[in-house]
């Protein structure tokens, strides 16, 4: 990975609007998939279907844009792939750290794909939910054995048509994963239950969640169970004489009627006691909920990374992707 404190000339104008350097094609070089919610892992499949009048593609260069993090292309049978780094529009919260810079731009080089077949060219990347939901442009670079196409031109108006354009990436502010995530049960509704990755040997972990109580009478959190703990309970973390204490709730936590109760790291949460085994990020474990009135409700966990904090985004399904 070659470092720069900004993108070059010739990789800054190829995320301007420019004229052509070679005729256009009928098609374009496309996105698999254009959509994807914030706050998950995308996989940018870009569809090469032809060459430059007719001479074969011999390279394909995509600027990185702001608010995709921690991109990652994946390895070609035949060609050879080069990635510069720089510093991000801001800092992105990632896996509970803070990232400034990551990988701006990739390059695939040093193969052949003739005019007359079709190929794809791959990188994943975290959308950053500080970047919000909104149309973002991928501009590709296609060299060929004479000539190039600049896929880059971004559309000044809804509709407008242009020669060249640059593949866009719509991200949408739904976050599939966090509404999967969401059980109701009667009046209750239980969002986005997670707990932290631990090291091995550790025999605690922390679960924690949010409940909303819409009904017109008190429900109260008893306990539950956890597919890898032998017991769970449920506790509350607070100042006492300037000292932070942790105490186990007996009778559990009421959730009032109206009102949404938080169990975050610091405050009310789960412990879940004797793991068997230890708690890997990217993982889902399941385990239940158990109330007074509306008795046992099932829950899946994800599983963050070790340092993760309340707010920070779920990793994507289907496990860990750094």
């Amino acid at each position: 990975m070659t470092r720069f404190s900004r993108l070059g000339p010739a990789l800054a104008a190829a995320v301007l609007p420019v004229a052509l350097l070679a005729t256009p094609a009928a098609a374009h070089v496309t996105l698999e998939k254009a959509e994807a919610p914030v706050g998950s892992y995308y996989k940018a499949v870009l569809k090469v279907g032809h060459g430059c009048q007719g001479s074969p593609t011999t390279a394909l260069t995509v600027t990185i844009p702001d608010g995709l993090v921690a991109a990652k292309p994946m390895p070609k049978a035949g060609w050879t792939v080069k990635t510069q780094a720089g510093p991000y529009d801001r800092a992105y919260a990632f896996h509970g750290k803070e990232v400034k810079d990551g990988v701006r731009a990739i390059t695939w080089s040093g193969g052949a794909l003739p005019d007359d077949f079709y190929d794809e060219f791959v990188f994943i990347a975290y959308l950053a939910p500080e970047a919000g939901a909104r149309p973002v442009p991928i501009p590709v670079v296609q060299t060929c054995e004479k000539g190039e196409h600049r896929w880059v031109e971004v559309a000044k108006a809804e509709g407008e048509k242009l020669a060249s354009p640059a593949p866009v990436l719509r991200i949408s502010a739904a976050n599939a994963a966090a509404s999967a995530a969401q059980v109701k049960a009667g009046a209750l509704v239980i969002e986005a239950p997670w707990s932290r990755a631990t090291p091995g040997g550790a025999k605690v972990a922390g679960g924690f969640l949010r409940i909303t109580n819409t009904g017109t009478a008190p429900e109260r959190l008893t306990g539950g169970t956890f597919a890898r703990a032998g017991e769970v309970q449920v506790h509350e973390m607070a100042m006492n004489g300037g000292v932070m204490t942790m105490r186990q709730l007996a009778s559990g936590l009421e959730i009032p009627p109206g009102k949404t109760v938080d169990l975050a790291p610091g405050g009310y949460h789960l412990m879940f006691m004797n793991l068997g085994a230890p708690l890997k990020e990217g993982e889902v474990v399941t385990g239940t909920l158990t109330f007074e009135t509306a008795g046992k409700v099932d829950v899946s966990y994800q599983v963050r990374g070790l340092g993760a904090k309340a707010g920070d985004p779920a990793p994507a399904a289907g496990g860990h992707q750094h």
